[in-house]
């Protein structure tokens, strides 16, 4: 007789590094995503391709922080996990990092499922930065990782269609300002986690939706998919139609294959070993796409596989599954409406000719289909008591607006200290100014809320939100004379300036961002209460954008001057090593900058794509780029 599943709290050891604080200046710069199209290259693809492709994309991160205060120390650190098991499946699920099932094992056979990463290493790979490599992850906002890949989610136990249990997780997603939710059970003897996901849009608007679920398997698998053709995606930037790649398909470089399905096939896909055995994907019709990437066979993506694992672990690819055909899409979710799907995730043995049929037997597609059907009535059921608790922006949205979200509720009780002036602003019409000297909180850029910044008493504080505000709603003008006019009374004027010193390289004007810049960082040092978390975190963020300006307009001096005002744990830091080369570089000491790059670093949050170090390498003389430093995801360009 099957084991009714079972959901239990666990907590995991394993080797971890530290996450560290958000960065707390705003992120007012474009949105830096390598994964765009050429306007030109559109006019040769399907044209409800190329209209999603259009369909406002993302160009800022507001109102999310970046996450950059990880580094690559690790050690053995508690993670707390919710188990699903029955005794066929046992899902090892992680609320306090974006909900990711970290592992899926097939307890009769005693095989992992997934690639489980032995190791948490944040990487700068999602939107806002640290993201971490394993698992399936549910990404929602925009092209890209989801800026909750590192974020806690809110989970609790729900009653399931068969008579059991559970797992939902659901949160607020902030670029979007949509709630989604995903449910996970284990029907009873199935071999197959389900998840059941659903997007809501609350707002009196239509909302650009993007979702994929992604997961990561080990890189020798072959990837098995019913399509004849691909959407390939390479380091050239470039979307082609081309055949669809073998099954064991590998590239030099970091390679997207977004396959063609065909309408009215089965929705799957499938990650099998040389034997046959692996995992099968499957959803309903509504997750359209179906993605296969590959980090390539080339040294850049060899080192990213190093860089995000641990040593002798292997290698991954991920297989994908999305509401668009490709990633470079959003869909249109229409106001007051909701989208919802239900995925499977199972084990398949299988050759690659009749993929398709041994799923069939093993999940029949009429069978998924009903107990998609079963599940929609269980999406409104109510959570039992929180196994986990996410942010409080739901709870502060839905205390705007009055929204009733039946399944995923946002209580009152959930609003932090994060949230406490905005609710204050809401009840009052007034920002409340800090009660102690400190970097500035978050701050609210929807148009809602722009408004109330608007009506709001003008004091220094809200002036410098607004300018915020007005700045992601595109008003650049209003926003520098919002800064500058809380700049005449504002005790505190380094957030100022830096705002400013960020609008004067957005126009060109580098010189006087240089001169802001230092200006601010001065300022910063005078006020600085401490070292603790938040001011350390502060003075790193910028200070590393003071020395780029500042270096940028050659003046060293000056540049030296900030370096040796940084803190000393904060210059022992990768990105700071960097800089400090790129500084002696500088100030003609070309031995000394090369010296920095034979004693080691490593910079931590170094973006996907980024060129800057192998760019310094090259001012540096002619040797090859040491394979530590190789991080490169395209041939070297001219």
């Amino acid at each position: 007789m099957a084991i009714v599943t079972r959901i239990r709290r666990e907590v995991l050891t394993l080797p971890a590094a530290e996450l560290g604080p958000d960065n707390p200046l705003p992120p007012l710069r474009p949105l830096d995503e390598t994964h765009r199209v050429d306007d030109r290259d559109r006019e040769d693809l399907p044209r409800d391709m190329a209209r999603q492709i259009g369909y406002e994309p993302l160009h800022s991160l507001l109102p999310v922080r970046i996450r950059d205060g990880y580094g690559r120390s690790r050690e053995p650190r508690t993670v707390d996990a919710i188990v699903i098991e029955n005794d066929r499946l046992r899902a090892t699920v992680l609320p306090g990092l974006g909900g990711r099932v970290a592992s899926l094992l097939h307890l009769p056979t005693g095989r992992e499922l997934l690639y489980r990463n032995p190791v948490f290493q944040p990487a700068n790979l999602a939107l806002n930065g640290a993201w971490y490599a394993g698992g399936i992850e549910w990404n929602i906002g925009a092209t890209g990782h989801t800026t909750l890949s590192c974020a806690p989610l809110h989970a609790a136990r729900v009653p399931a269609p068969d008579g059991g249990e559970m797992l939902r997780l659901w949160e607020w997603e902030r670029l979007r300002d949509l709630s989604f939710q995903v449910d996970l059970w284990l029907p009873d003897g199935s071999d197959f986690l389900h998840a059941g996901v659903r997007v809501r849009n609350p707002h009196e608007r239509a909302v650009p939706l993007y979702w994929w679920s992604s997961t990561a398997v080990p890189e020798d698998r072959r990837v098995v998919v019913p399509a004849e053709e691909a959407w390939e995606f390479g380091p050239e930037r470039r979307l082609r139609r081309v055949p669809a790649p073998a099954h064991d398909a590998q590239r030099p470089y970091a390679t997207d294959w977004f396959y063609d399905m065909p309408d009215g096939r089965r929705r799957w896909i499938a990650a099998l070993d040389a034997d046959g055995h692996g995992l099968a994907q499957t959803s309903t019709d509504e997750l359209r796409g179906r993605k296969q990437f590959v980090w390539g066979s080339g040294p850049g993506g060899r080192r990213w596989q190093e860089w995000l694992g641990a040593p002798g672990s292997g290698g991954y690819r991920e297989i994908q599954a999305g509401l668009a055909r490709t990633q470079l899409e959003h869909v249109r979710l229409e106001a007051e409406s909701e989208v919802s799907w239900l995925e499977a995730y199972g084990p398949l043995t299988a050759s690659p000719e009749n993929t398709e049929e041994e799923l069939e037997l093993a999940l029949p597609r009429a069978e998924f289909e009903a107990a998609r059907a079963a599940w929609q009535p269980y999406a409104d059921a109510e959570p039992g008591a929180l196994l986990a608790t996410g942010s409080g922006w739901g709870a502060l949205e839905v205390l705007r607006a009055d929204w009733k979200l039946p399944g995923t509720p946002f209580p009152a009780t959930l609003l932090g200290e994060e949230q406490a002036p905005w609710a204050e602003l809401l009840r009052t019409g007034t920002l409340p100014e800090p009660r102690r000297v400190r970097p500035p909180g978050p701050t609210l850029v929807a148009p809602h809320w722009r408004d109330m910044l608007e009506t709001a008493p003008a004091n220094p504080h809200t002036e410098y939100h607004l300018g915020i505000a007005q700045w992601h709603a595109g008003d650049r003008a209003q926003a520098v004379r919002s800064w500058e006019r809380a700049l005449q009374l504002a005790p505190s004027l380094w957030p100022l300036l830096r705002c400013l010193a960020v609008a004067d390289q957005e126009y060109g004007h580098h010189e006087r961002a240089a001169e802001r810049y230092a200006d601010a960082f001065d300022d910063l040092c005078r006020e600085r209460r401490d070292d603790g978390e938040a001011w350390t975190a502060a003075s790193a963020a910028l200070g590393r954008e003071a020395l780029e300006a500042l270096l940028r307009v050659r003046r060293v001096e000056d540049a030296r001057t900030v370096w040796e005002a940084l803190l000393p744990a904060t210059r022992q830091r990768g990105r700071f090593r960097l800089l400090e080369a790129e500084l002696r570089l500088a100030e003609g000491r070309r031995a000394a900058a090369r010296s920095v790059f034979d004693d080691g670093f490593e910079v931590a949050d170094l973006r996907e794509g980024a060129d800057a170090v192998d760019r310094l390498w090259e001012r540096l003389g002619d040797e090859p780029l040491p394979g530590r430093y190789d991080f490169r995801m395209r041939p070297p360009g001219p």
